[in-house]
């Protein structure tokens, strides 16, 4: 299996809102930094922000624009990444990079527009 695939599958993780399958595809010692927000260093900590988001949102959509694969295995994806809250949406578009170690996400940045975020949750 690929990186891309793997990052394909860590999607379909989200899209399924499996938080256990998504913390699983992570090593031990990972890096999750949403830019601008403070990077997190644990599984915990990345559970712990991924729980209380994701319990709310009835559904989960990514949809891949661009995906890339580096001769060292990181991938680059370009998305729009959508959190539906009933009938409400929140949209936004993504870039992310992904560094794999062993067939697991040991690094993962994701760069998007923090005020169009707060903007959208706040008309929630």
């Amino acid at each position: 299996m690929s990186n891309t695939d793997i990052v394909r599958a860590f999607i379909g993780h989200w899209e399924s809102k499996n938080v256990d399958a998504i913390i699983d595809a992570f090593t031990d010692d990972p890096f999750y930094h949403n830019i601008p927000m403070d990077p997190l260093t644990s599984k915990d900590a990345i559970r712990k922000f991924i729980e209380p988001f994701i319990e709310p949102v009835t559904e989960v959509r990514w949809e891949v624009l661009c995906i890339a694969e580096n001769s060292d295995g990181a991938v680059l994806t370009e998305r729009v990444d959508a959190f539906l809250f009933g009938d409400k949406t929140v949209s936004l578009p993504v870039m992310g990079t992904f560094e794999l170690v062993g067939g697991k996400i040991s690094k993962w940045r994701d760069y998007f527009d923090m005020a169009d975020f707060e903007r959208q949750v706040a008309a929630l």
